[in-house]
């Protein structure tokens, strides 16, 4: 009988999320397009294809929603800056981060847009995530970096700055697809385009610094 309920209450927190997490994906979409101030719930609520008051079942505003679509992106963004530590091949490591990224740009570039616009604002909604969790994340693999090039595996670098192009070269292509597009195009979706901008941030910012 106990195995029973424990199996149901599992079952129903998988639906739970997986509802939270449809939710959310249709929310980026509009957020990104409208921002938390433009966006109606009519909206998110037509794109996830479900009713307002459903959404309401979730999430208590949309302002709670906004948020949550906002650290659905960071956790998926810092998931991999998460896995770098010091026992690795450097190339490997900086390598697989970036094509990582790369394929968050473009799996996810509403997701990408969104936090760009918020941090346009002045990050009033992330703010504590910022000067809190990322910056611990952050300056962890910074010193990873830093270990490297004591180690004399890589060239000096600034490790900081290091991951800074790796954030600005990789979200380019999902915050700035529309002129990326005008001017080539091609966006992350073009195999042969995909490759090329991957290979040349690889050969920049990774195999420039092998020793």
């Amino acid at each position: 009988m106990k195995d029973s309920v424990l199996r149901e209450e599992a079952e129903t927190s998988s639906k739970v999320l997986k509802k939270k997490a449809h939710i959310i994906k249709a929310a980026l979409i509009v957020f990104s397009q409208e921002g938390l101030n433009g966006a109606r719930m009519e909206r998110i609520a037509e794109e996830a294809d479900i009713s307002k008051s459903n959404i309401f079942y979730y999430f208590d505003s949309k302002e709670v929603l906004y948020i949550a679509a906002l650290e659905a992106v960071l956790s998926e963004w810092l998931s991999p800056l998460s896995n770098i530590n010091v026992n690795q091949d450097p190339r490997n490591a900086l390598k697989t981060y970036i094509e990582e990224k790369y394929k968050i740009s473009k799996k996810s570039p509403a997701a990408s847009r969104l936090y760009a616009l918020e941090i346009m604002q002045g990050a009033p909604h992330l703010m504590g995530v910022l000067k809190g969790p990322l910056r611990y994340l952050v300056r962890e693999k910074v010193a990873v970096i830093d270990g490297w090039i004591a180690d004399n595996k890589i060239k000096s670098v600034s490790a900081i700055h290091l991951i800074f192009h790796i954030w600005a070269v990789t979200q380019h292509y999902s915050d700035f697809s529309t002129q990326t597009e005008a001017i080539c195009n091609h966006s992350l979706r073009n195999k042969k385009f995909a490759n090329d901008a991957l290979n040349t941030s690889i050969q920049l910012l990774v195999d420039s610094l092998i020793i």
